[in-house]
């Protein structure tokens, strides 16, 4: 058999490859799953008595607000970690969230800390909101992780990470909306918490789910 047969004979048998769409595409398609999700789960639970007053905090929103950024851009961080050539500088993007989240509801458990004491720690051995942060957040982490690995993750543990800091941000902002924390501290402890725990825990994982896929 000559080249130009073998050529003909191989491009006569290929399969047509689907583009990858980009990240902020499969992004779109993700909170499209994630935030109804999220929305009947507030809505089941029921809306927190006080939200409407809560809302009218500046703090609570800015806390609400970076909680939110932070799980949409580190949705995108993890899809666009799956994409070869991409700048990796833009994968640190919801870092700057996150130390919002973090300075806001610090401030805050600093406040209550002046103002009772250890009282302000009151509760805080009992793991409040972290099994409803979990649960909040598989849908939208498994979801995530499959956009994921219709890329190309040259860094797992990072990829994963991103993933679950993503679906847990996203669970403890609409744990917020139904879920009354008894004090600053234990939010800090237990919401934020469980979001480091679950993205820490991804970083892990994040070898078996993403080289399997580089395998297959």
């Amino acid at each position: 058999m000559n080249t130009d047969t073998l050529i003909r004979d191989l491009t006569d048998h290929l399969i047509p490859v689907e583009p990858l769409p980009g990240p902020a595409v499969r992004l779109g398609r993700w909170l499209a799953l994630a935030l109804p999700v999220l929305a009947v789960l507030v809505w089941l639970e029921g809306p927190r008595a006080d939200l409407a007053q809560r809302l009218g905090d500046p703090r609570f929103a800015l806390a609400l607000a970076a909680a939110l950024a932070t799980g949409i851009s580190a949705g995108w961080a993890a899809l666009a970690s799956t994409v070869p050539g991409l700048p990796g500088i833009r994968q640190a993007v919801p870092l700057i969230p996150a130390a919002l989240w973090l300075a806001v509801t610090g401030e805050g458990c600093w406040r209550q800390w002046l103002a009772l004491g250890p009282d302000a720690l009151s509760g805080i051995g009992t793991p409040q909101c972290f099994p409803e942060i979990v649960m909040a957040g598989t849908l939208p982490a498994l979801a995530l992780v499959w956009l994921a690995r219709k890329g190309a993750s040259l860094h797992p543990a990072r990829t994963a990470a991103l993933a679950a800091l993503a679906a847990a941000a996203l669970g403890a902002a609409a744990l917020e909306l139904f879920h009354h924390s008894e004090t600053a501290i234990i939010g800090l402890v237990w919401h934020l918490g469980a979001v480091a725990a679950m993205s820490g825990l991804a970083a892990l994982a994040g070898g078996r789910l993403f080289r399997l896929n580089a395998k297959a």
